[in-house]
């Protein structure tokens, strides 16, 4: 349950538009609310900052539908993770707003824009087959209200691409660094700013690449400092986490 949900609760009150006794039901399950299969966390965005996200793997249309209805009566975001078409079909007959993002296979249902904050957050992808988790990480700060711009195709194997940029990485609060294969671009970047930078490791390589494991080492054992590692293709966790920082540091 967010701030601005609760204003906008009181001010249908003041109005008319709602009744106490109705406010009261939509209160009735303050902290979290036991679906049988789930326990939506309606104090998520009180705590931490944004909502409860929906990761759809493992979950049927029906469980993701009921728990997005649900956290749409306490917040003005809902946001569904990993979500296949099926499931964006199935949430756009309840929510007429939602939008699928099909990069990072993503539903949306934003009902009111964040506050933006002044900070920039950097999303930096080694390659193109690495656009699905960038793209998960550029949304996830975009709807915790930073402003986000993408460097996309900037690996190791062509440095020049990257040294064109660096007005871009000199001008962000925030660096987040998605790559696969050897996952060196992390170690790259951190060495030349003066910020965090949230290293993603990817699946994307050949056979050595173990599914990820082997940029997760190189950036594990950065030489630079400053760089932190989230898990193999966590562009939302890297996304989530820099919008934090970004907000911490206005």
């Amino acid at each position: 349950m967010d701030k601005k949900y609760l204003r906008s609760l009181l001010t249908n009150v003041q109005n008319g538009d709602l009744t106490v006794d109705e406010a009261l039901e939509r209160l009735r399950h303050l902290e979290f609310e036991d679906l049988g299969f789930a326990k939506v966390d309606h104090h998520r965005a009180l705590r931490q900052g944004f909502p409860e996200v929906i990761f759809c793997p493992g979950k049927t249309t029906e469980q993701i539908v009921k728990i997005a209805e649900r956290m749409a009566e306490t917040t003005n975001n809902v946001l569904a993770t990993r979500a296949e078409p099926h499931v964006y079909v199935a949430l756009k007959n309840v929510f007429p707003d939602a939008e699928y993002h099909q990069l990072p296979k993503a539903v949306v249902v934003n009902r009111q824009q964040p506050e933006r904050e002044t900070g920039m957050v950097l999303i930096v992808a080694a390659g193109t087959a690495d656009l699905p988790v960038a793209e998960e990480a550029a949304l996830t700060a975009t709807l915790m209200g930073s402003q986000v711009e993408r460097l996309y195709d900037v690996g190791v194997s062509g440095i020049h691409r990257l040294f064109a940029s660096v007005d871009k990485l000199t001008a962000a609060k925030v660096i987040v660094v998605v790559a696969g294969m050897e996952g060196a671009l992390a170690s790259v970047v951190g060495g030349l700013v003066d910020k965090p930078i949230i290293a993603v490791p990817t699946s994307v390589g050949y056979g050595a690449n173990f599914n990820g494991i082997a940029p997760l080492l190189t950036m594990l054992n950065s030489c630079a400092t400053g760089v932190a590692v989230v898990n193999i293709d966590n562009g939302f966790g890297a996304g989530y986490t820099a919008a934090l920082i970004n907000r911490v540091q206005n």
